[in-house]
C-alpha cells in the first residue's frame, strides 16, 4: 500500500469512526407531565434500546433520576423558572438544591448528571421581564454551589433560551444580534458560561414558524432531501455567498452572528440545541407524516455530524420530545400534548432510522388497564338524546386534543365524538365505578371503537407498576412555557422575510 493509499485509508477509518460515534450520540427531552406516566425504569430501557445516551429533564424528578442511575445515560436536570428567585436570593439556597437534586443522586444512585439547566426560556417577551433580574444571579449561585460540592468539573451549568433572545433587522442571518433590551445581560451570561467552560443552550422550533403564519413557505420549515446544503423544494434565502434552504440553519446562524457581533468566537463556544422537534396531532400541520419527515431529516444531520453554513461544528441536539404528555398546557395549541416520537405508552408513532442500521423500537413491559372502552350507548345515539354537555364535561377533565380540526379524530361524527370524550375520561379515571355513566348515556364495551387514524386508547395501569411520584400540575414556567408566541415570530423574522 502506497503512502497516498495509506493516507486515504486512515482518513476513511477516521470518518467512519466519527459517523459511528455520532450515530450513538442521540439526546432527547423527557417530559413528565402525564396523568399516567410510563414507569421510569421502562423509560430508561426505552432510551437505551433506541441509542439515546443523553437526556434532559425539566425538573429534578426523583423517580427519573433514580432510574437513570448507572444507566450509562448522561443527564441534564432542570431548575424550573419558579425557583429562580430562590436560587438568586442566596448561595445557600443553591447549595441546598444542589445537595438534594444533584449530589445525592450522583453519590447514592450513580446518576451521571452532567448539566444543570437554570430556568427554561426565562427571557420570553411574554414573561414581561419576570425572570430577567433573577436568572443570571441564580446561574452564578448554582455554579458556585456545584464548585463547593466538588462537582465544578463534572457538572456544568447552562440556561436554555428561546430563539427570541436574538434577532435580525433585515431578516438575514448575517445581521444577527442579541435582542436590544437584554443585550448586555446576554453578553454577560455567554461570557460567564464560556469562562466556566459551560455550554449555551437555545431552543429552535421550525414547526412553530410554519404554524404561526399561513404565508410561511412550507418547504422552508423542513430540511432538504438528503439533508445537504442544497436541494429540496424551498426557495433559497441568499445571504451573501450563503444560500439557506431551511429555517433551522438560518435561525442557528443568526445566533452565530449574534455571538460574533459581540466579540465571541462561535467555533469556541459550546452550543446546545436544547429543544427541536415536530408534533403529530392537534393541528393541521401536526401529523405523523410531517413529523417523520422533519425528525428523519434532523436525525440524518445528527448522525452525519453536520453543522450549519456559518458553523461547521455540529451542535449537540436534544430532540423534543420522547413521549406525549396529556396534562401539558394547551395554551400554545392542542399540538402541545403530542410532541413525542413515542405515544403516551411508548408505542412507536412512525418509523425513524437512527443511523447504523437501527430503527425505533417500542417500550417493553408496559401494563395496561382492562381492554374496555366507554362509548355513547347505542340507545342514546339512536334516539336523539343530547350528549353535548356530557362530552364537554369529559373533555374538561381529560385530553380531547385529538378532536380538533385537522387532528387525527377530526373526521368523527358527533356521536363518535361523544364516545371519544367519554372514553378519554373513563381511561383517565382508571375505569373507576361511575366513570362511564354520563346521565346514563355511557356504555362499557369490549369492542375497540377506534376508526382509521383515530385511536381510542387504553391507559397505562399505574397500579400494576412501581409507585411513582404523582405528576406535577401544568406550569407556565416549566417545559410548556408560552414559547409559541415568540419563538415563531423570532424564527420567521430570521431568513424568510426576504421571500416577500
Amino acid at each position: 500500500m502506497g503512502r497516498h493509499d495509506t493516507y486515504f485509508f486512515c482518513l476513511s477509518i477516521l470518518l467512519l469512526h466519527n459517523i459511528l460515534k455520532n450515530a450513538d450520540a442521540l439526546a432527547c427531552n423527557w417530559g413528565t407531565q402525564a396523568s399516567h406516566p410510563i414507569p421510569p425504569n421502562i423509560v430508561v430501557k426505552l432510551l437505551r434500546d433506541n441509542g439515546f445516551n443523553k437526556v434532559k429533564l425539566f425538573e429534578a424528578d426523583p423517580g427519573a433520576l433514580r432510574a437513570l442511575g448507572k444507566s450509562g445515560i448522561q443527564v441534564m436536570v432542570g431548575i424550573p423558572n419558579d425557583l429562580l428567585a430562590t436560587m438568586a436570593s442566596t448561595v445557600t439556597a443553591a447549595e441546598r438544591w444542589v445537595q438534594q437534586n444533584v449530589s445525592q443522586y450522583i453519590s447514592k444512585y450513580g446518576t451521571d448528571i452532567r448539566h444543570v439547566a437554570v430556568g427554561n426560556e426565562p427571557f420570553l417577551k411574554t414573561y414581561k421581564d419576570r425572570f430577567v433580574h433573577s436568572t443570571y444571579p441564580a446561574l452564578q449561585n448554582v455554579q458556585a454551589a456545584l464548585v463547593k460540592a466538588g462537582l465544578g468539573r463534572q457538572v456544568k451549568v447552562t440556561v436554555p433560551l428561546n430563539a427570541d433572545v436574538y434577532e435580525s433587522g433585515d431578516g438575514l442571518p448575517s445581521s444577527g444580534d442579541f435582542r436590544s433590551d437584554i443585550k448586555t445581560l446576554m453578553v454577560s451570561i455567554v461570557r460567564f458560561l464560556a469562562d466556566s467552560l459551560s455550554p449555551i443552550t437555545f431552543n429552535i422550533y421550525p414547526f412553530l414558524s410554519l404554524n404561526a403564519d399561513p404565508n410561511f413557505p412550507r418547504e422552508y420549515a423542513f430540511f432538504p432531501s438528503g439533508g445537504g446544503a442544497a436541494g429540496g423544494g424551498a426557495k433559497p434565502v441568499v445571504d451573501g455567498s450563503i444560500s439557506y434552504t431551511n429555517v433551522f440553519d438560518a435561525n442557528f446562524d443568526t445566533l452565530v452572528s449574534a455571538l460574533e457581533q459581540n466579540g465571541f468566537d462561535a467555533d469556541k463556544v459550546e452550543i446546545i440545541v436544547g429543544e427541536v422537534g415536530w408534533p403529530t396531532d392537534g393541528d393541521t400541520n401536526a401529523t405523523p407524516a410531517l413529523a417523520q419527515r422533519f425528525n428523519q431529516g434532523l436525525l440524518n444531520r445528527i448522525v452525519r455530524g453536520q453543522g450549519t453554513p456559518r458553523r461547521k461544528t455540529a451542535p449537540e441536539v436534544y430532540i423534543f420530545s420522547l413521549v406525549d404528555e396529556d396534562i401539558k398546557s394547551v395554551d400554545p395549541g392542542k399540538f402541545e400534548r403530542h410532541w413525542g416520537i413515542f405515544s403516551y405508552d411508548g408505542a412507536v408513532k412512525y418509523p425513524l432510522s437512527l443511523g447504523n442500521g437501527r430503527q425505533l423500537v417500542p417500550a417493553k413491559g408496559v401494563r395496561y388497564q382492562a381492554r374496555e372502552w366507554c362509548v355513547l350507548s347505542p340507545q342514546a345515539a339512536g334516539n336523539g338524546a343530547s350528549w353535548t354537555s356530557s362530552a364537554d364535561y369529559a373533555c374538561q377533565l381529560a385530553d380531547c386534543t385529538s378532536l380538533g380540526p385537522g387532528s387525527s379524530c377530526a373526521a368523527l361524527d358527533p356521536a363518535a365524538n361523544a364516545s371519544y370524550a367519554f372514553n378519554m375520561y373513563f381511561q383517565k379515571m382508571d375505569h373507576r365505578r361511575g366513570s362511564c355513566v354520563f346521565d346514563n348515556l355511557g356504555f362499557v364495551t369490549k369492542v375497540d371503537p377506534s376508526r382509521g387514524s383515530c385511536r381510542f386508547s387504553i391507559e397505562i395501569d399505574t397500579s400494576r407498576h412501581e409507585k411513582v411520584r404523582p405528576p406535577p400540575p401544568p406550569r407556565s414556567s416549566g417545559a410548556t412555557g408560552i414559547k409559541w408566541r415568540t419563538v415563531a415570530a423570532a424564527a420567521m423574522a430570521v431568513g424568510w422575510a426576504v421571500f416577500e
